[in-house]
C-alpha cells in the first residue's frame, strides 16, 4: 500500500510540475492577465476536469506561479548572502546580496514581471505569498543586524517627523534595529526593485549602457544609505 502511495505522490508532484512549466510559457507568450487552465490543459493534452483537480481555479495556479518565483528569487539572494566569505565587509555582502536578485530578474524576466510587474486584472495575492516575498527583505535586513551587532553601521538621520512611522515600521519588521535603519532598509529595498524593474522593463534603453558598473554603483549607493560600513561581519 505505502508503494502505491509513493507512486501516486511522485505522479502528483511530476503532474503538478509540468502544469507550472506550461503556465510559465504561455505567461512568456501572453502574460499572465490571459492565463487560462483550459489553454494550459489543452497544451498538456489534458482534459480541464482533470487540471482542476491539482488547480481548482486560475487563481490557485497563479498563486503557485507567484510563490515559486519569490522563492527563486529569495534563494538566489540567500545563496549569494552564504556565499559571501567571513571576512567580507557588509558592503560586500549587500551588493553580492542585490547583484544575485538582479541576475536572476534578467533571467528569469517574465517570472520577475509575475512578482513585481504590473497586477493582475481580479487576482488578489494570498497570505500564503507573503512569507516568499520577503525572503529577499530578510536577507538585507540580516545584513544590517550583523552590521549592528559588530559596530559595522552608522546610524542614517531621520526627521522627527518621521520617528512615529519609523518606529512602528521597526517593531513590525526588526524591532532589534535602530528604527533610523529600518525606514532606510525599506527605502532601499524598493529603490533596489526600481533599479531592476528599469532594467527589466526597458527603461533604460538609450540611456545606461554600462548597466553593470551603473547597477554596482547604484548597490553600493544604496548600502551606504542604509548605514553600512567597511567592517566585516566576523570581526
Amino acid at each position: 500500500m505505502s508503494t502505491m502511495r509513493g507512486a501516486r505522490e511522485r505522479a502528483r508532484i511530476e503532474v503538478t510540475a509540468a502544469i507550472k512549466e506550461e503556465a510559465r510559457r504561455h505567461l512568456a507568450a501572453e502574460g499572465a492577465a490571459k492565463l487560462s487552465l483550459r489553454a494550459v490543459a489543452r497544451e498538456l493534452g489534458m482534459v480541464s476536469s482533470a487540471l482542476y483537480r491539482y488547480f481548482p481555479s486560475r487563481d490557485d495556479l497563479l498563486t503557485a506561479l507567484i510563490v515559486d518565483a519569490y522563492d527563486a528569487v529569495g534563494a538566489a539572494a540567500e545563496t549569494a548572502l552564504a556565499q559571501q566569505p567571513a571576512a567580507a565587509a557588509h558592503p560586500e555582502r549587500w551588493t553580492a546580496v542585490c547583484g544575485a536578485v538582479r541576475t536572476w530578474a534578467l533571467d528569469h524576466p517574465h517570472e520577475y514581471a509575475l512578482i513585481y510587474g504590473s497586477p493582475v486584472p481580479g487576482y488578489t495575492a494570498p497570505q500564503a505569498t507573503v512569507g516568499p516575498a520577503s525572503r529577499v527583505g530578510r536577507a538585507l535586513i540580516s545584513i544590517a543586524r550583523d552590521a549592528h551587532r559588530t559596530n559595522g553601521l552608522a546610524v542614517p538621520r531621520l526627521p522627527a517627523g518621521l520617528r512615529p512611522e519609523a518606529e512602528r515600521i521597526a517593531a513590525d519588521f526588526a524591532p532589534d534595529l535602530p528604527p533610523p535603519v529600518v525606514v532606510a532598509l525599506v527605502a532601499a529595498w524598493s529603490q533596489l526593485f526600481g533599479l531592476i524593474s528599469f532594467e527589466v522593463f526597458g527603461q533604460f534603453n538609450r540611456i545606461v549602457e554600462d548597466r553593470d558598473a551603473f547597477f554596482a554603483h547604484s548597490a553600493a549607493g544604496l548600502a551606504q544609505t542604509v548605514g553600512l560600513i567597511g567592517s566585516s561581519a566576523g570581526s
